[in-house]
């Protein structure tokens, strides 16, 4: 999976966020985008969504997160702190039955 990358820090996690969903959910990967796909609930609105996506990636990973890049793009890609990448696979496969 390259949507997610090891660095000394943690992990680089490439996104494609959809807006105005019903709930917070990451539904798959991208294969020719190379990006996980997550649905938000916010509107792209004063920066709404990047806190829900910022907040909700926390809360699943239990580490910190911030947006290094695509803050006002559909694109983004996220740092996730003292993460390895098997951890945050594991996590996903747990939490969400259907990512592949």
């Amino acid at each position: 999976m390259e949507a997610v990358k090891e660095i000394e820090e943690g992990l680089l996690v490439d996104i494609e966020v959809s807006p105005n969903s019903a709930s917070f959910n990451i539904s798959g990967y991208d294969e020719w985008r190379n990006e996980i796909q997550v649905k938000i609930k916010s509107l792209p609105q004063k920066g709404k969504a990047n806190k829900e996506i910022i907040k909700e990636f926390s809360k699943l990973t239990n580490s910190n997160v911030e947006i290094v890049s695509g803050l006002k793009s559909q694109h983004k890609t996220l740092k996730i702190y003292d993460l390895s990448k098997q951890s945050l696979l594991d996590i996903l496969s747990k939490n969400y039955p259907d990512f592949k």
